[in-house]
C-alpha cells in the first residue's frame, strides 16, 4: 500500500487530469458491445498514471477480460467491498515483481502495471481468494483474439495489494472506473 499512498499524493499535486474516474461503466463486461460506433471510440483518457486511495478492502476474487468495439476490458472483482477500491495504473519499461524486485517478462509493445488495493488472501485466515501465481499467466484468462491485450502475468499479492503486469499491443490511452464490487481497466484500440 505504500506505492498507493506516495502515488496519490503526487497525483493529487499533479492535477486532477491524471485521476481516473469511478463510477459506472458504460458498457457491460463480457461480451462486445455492438452498439458503439467507430466515431464514439474516446482516444481522451490519456496513457498518464490513474490512482486511487481505497476507502475499505477486501480480498480479490477473480479477474476477467473481454473486448468492445472500441477497447480492450480487464475486470478486478473485489466481492463485498462497500466502497472506493484502491489502484494505481500507469505504463512501465519493465514489469518487476512487487516485494523482490526480479523482473517478470511480459510480452507485448507495452506494459500496463496495475496494483489493486486487494489482497489475493484472506488477511484473517491467509487462505487464498485468487490463485495467482508470480511470473505466471493470469489463471483462467486467455488473451486470444484481442485486438489490444498481448499478455498477463501475474506479479505479486504483497502488503495487501494485488499487482498484475497487462502486456498490450502498444502505448494506448486507458481508463480505470469502478461499477460496484468490480474495478475496471479500459484501454483503448487506437489514439
Amino acid at each position: 500500500m505504500r506505492k498507493l499512498g506516495t502515488t496519490a499524493a503526487a497525483v493529487l499535486l499533479a492535477g486532477a487530469g491524471l485521476v481516473g474516474t469511478a463510477g459506472t461503466a458504460g458498457a457491460t463486461t463480457g461480451h462486445m458491445d455492438k452498439g458503439a460506433s467507430a466515431e464514439a471510440c474516446s482516444t481522451a483518457w490519456g496513457s498518464g498514471v490513474k490512482s486511487a486511495t481505497d476507502t475499505a478492502s477486501k480480498p480479490l476474487r477473480n479477474i476477467t477480460t473481454s473486448s468492445n468495439t472500441c477497447y480492450d476490458r480487464m475486470v478486478f472483482d473485489v466481492k463485498g467491498v462497500s466502497g472506493k477500491i484502491g489502484y494505481h495504473v500507469g505504463y512501465v519499461p519493465a514489469f518487476h515483481q512487487d516485494g523482490s524486485g526480479e523482473q517478470i517478462p511480459v510480452k507485448g509493445g507495452a506494459i500496463l502495471e496495475i496494483f489493486v488495493s486487494a489482497p489475493s488472501y484472506d488477511p484473517a485466515t491467509s487462505k487464498p481468494t485468487y490463485s495467482g501465481k508470480a511470473a505466471q499467466p493470469l489463471p483462467g484468462v486467455k488473451i486470444t483474439g484481442y485486438k489490444t491485450f498481448k499478455d498477463t502475468k501475474f506479479g505479486a499479492s504483497f502488503e495487501g495489494q494485488t499487482q498484475v503486469g497487462l502486456g498490450v499491443r502498444a502505448k494506448l490511452p486507458f481508463r480505470v472506473l469502478q461499477s460496484g464490487d468490480k474495478l475496471i481497466v479500459d484501454v483503448a484500440h487506437t489514439w
